[in-house]
């Protein structure tokens, strides 16, 4: 099987863990694009180094997912706008990514209303999406599936345990981490002349979303990051954090509790070329208290931490 490329990554799993086989990854995930990459087409993990490489999962529910090893990488970009700067070394702990964005028919899936402009179309990413009904499509994501919710819906930001094993919104760091794919270029794939090959965004969007998973992936097997819609993000925004960002796993600045923007990622049927790349970020009003909320260019996907035991469950196909 073809091996995907990986990072220079600062550890790996336990080679016990790493040694299971994968099974269960064969279900259809709903909504992805007819030629979304298969299991082989991701890679092997067999070899000296295994554990060291992305691989992808299906969850209980039957989406798909992939794991994507710790490590450390350069965020941001000097070069970019003022509120990519410093850039900075961050320390990222292994999690679990969508391998598409949440589409309309996994929203259906938890019984969610469905606020796209394109209603009615399962396969298209869900936009229009306010902050909070992301964090609420991963509760009841979480719930489905027995897992403990990360979000605690009776405080007003619906604070978040990360300790939790539910699903989540990708901190900043996670989202760029899994975009740049071990790659320190803006864009994984190299010349940006490439993005119509990996993106929908304003040269080839035809001013609409499309179905996830047309376009290629990136070398970790994710797909549409760099555009379709653009993707919340957990953190609050703010212009200035690289500079005092821990470099460990940070989850962002703290809320100032009004008139709060979260961190938005990714380009989407509406941008140009340079905001979609990898540190291109922007701040977003949560339009949770917004009755004429209309971001149809925005949506999100989910991430999980998972421990060792419960990821060789998943690729067992255990449910």
């Amino acid at each position: 099987m073809k091996r995907m490329n990986g990072a220079r990554l600062g550890w790996c799993m336990a080679a016990g863990i790493l040694a299971v086989a994968s099974a269960g990854c064969g279900k259809p995930n709903p909504g992805a694009g007819s030629d979304s990459k298969s299991q082989s087409e991701l890679g092997s993990r067999t070899g000296s180094n295994a554990g060291e490489q992305p691989f992808e999962i299906t969850t209980k529910s039957g989406v798909k997912m992939v794991w994507i090893p710790g490590g450390e990488f350069t965020m941001g970009d000097n070069q970019g706008n003022s509120d990519e700067g410093p850039a900075h070394l961050v320390r990222v702990s292994a999690f679990l990514m969508d391998t598409y964005e949440v589409t309309q028919e996994l929203l259906a899936q938890v019984q969610l209303p469905n606020p796209s402009r394109w209603n009615g179309l399962p396969g298209r990413p869900v936009e229009r999406v306010r902050w909070r009904d992301a964090k609420q499509y991963c509760n009841e994501r979480s719930l489905l599936e027995g897992l403990k919710p990360c979000y605690n819906e009776k405080t007003p930001d619906w604070d978040c345990d990360f300790t939790a094993d539910g699903y989540r919104l990708p901190t900043e760091a996670e989202w760029e981490y899994a975009c740049r794919a071990g790659s320190g270029s803006r864009y994984d794939f190299g010349q940006p002349e490439k993005l119509k090959q990996y993106a929908w965004f304003d040269a080839n969007g035809d001013q609409k979303t499309h179905a996830v998973g047309l376009k290629r992936p990136n070398a970790w097997g994710l797909h549409d990051l760099y555009g379709n819609v653009s993707e919340w993000c957990e953190d609050v925004y703010s212009p200035t954090f690289y500079g005092v960002s821990p470099s460990v796993d940070p989850t962002g600045p703290k809320s100032p509790g009004k008139d709060v923007q979260r961190v938005t990622r990714g380009g989407s049927w509406k941008s140009s070329a340079e905001m979609c790349r990898a540190t291109f970020r922007q701040g977003q009003h949560t339009g949770d208290t917004d009755a004429c909320f209309y971001t149809d260019y925005c949506g999100f996907r989910a991430v999980r931490r998972v421990s060792p035991e419960a990821l060789a469950q998943l690729e067992r196909g255990v449910k």
